[in-house]
């Protein structure tokens, strides 16, 4: 691809949204005012608005590798801070897709390097399901079921924080998890029972 080609689509882009608004890119400028959060994964195939349906200013975004909250990444935590407590979104997504590489990294006794940290969490939420995952004799079938138990964990590291916590108790906010199949383009709602989470986990991470 030549890079070239990036600012011809771009003017293509620019010419389209007048056509059909000339104000639109005035109407953007104005600021933004997102209903949802959406934490995804960095994998090229997988994009956050096209995949939904939505227009630049609906959805808040930010995307790491295998769509992971981590209590120690500042780069999260501070999106989640932003978007929760000024944004005040009403919906805070998971997203993870099936044939991720970043899960597929992690479920290999292998050294990659730097990545080794930050894949140290899935292999994380490996064992703490290696009962289930281990049970499963197709691997590919093994690999998806991470995928899914993966945006389930992210999910309850997100009712983890002081931010998701307020504001579920402040204004009802919503955690979902999703899974984006790459074979069909659907989106798959794991149907994550927040109460009960919630409920289970605040013996030990109630912040007040």
């Amino acid at each position: 691809m030549k890079l070239a080609h990036v600012f011809e689509n771009n003017e293509t882009w620019i010419a389209s949204k007048l056509e059909l608004n000339p104000n639109y890119f005035s109407d953007l400028s104005k600021g933004q005012n997102p209903d949802i959060l959406y934490i995804g994964c960095s994998d090229s195939r997988v994009s956050a608005e096209e995949l939904m349906g939505l227009q630049p200013g609906e959805v808040f975004v930010h995307r790491n590798i295998a769509n992971m909250v981590v209590n120690i990444d500042l780069n999260c935590m501070s999106v989640i801070n932003y978007a929760v407590n000024h944004l005040k979104v009403k919906h805070v997504v998971v997203c993870g897709h099936y044939f991720c590489g970043g899960v597929k990294a992690a479920m290999q006794a292998k050294d990659l390097g730097i990545l080794n940290p930050w894949l140290r969490n899935i292999r994380d939420v490996y064992r703490t399901h290696k009962v289930e995952l281990n049970a499963i004799e197709d691997e590919n079938q093994k690999y998806n079921r991470l995928v899914e138990l993966n945006v389930e964990e992210q999910c309850i590291n997100l009712i983890k924080t002081a931010d998701v916590q307020k504001a579920y108790k402040e204004r009802g906010i919503k955690i979902h998890g999703w899974v984006f199949d790459i074979h069909s383009g659907k989106l798959i709602d794991l149907h994550l029972n927040v109460d009960q989470i919630m409920h289970e986990i605040m013996e030990i991470y109630d912040l007040g």
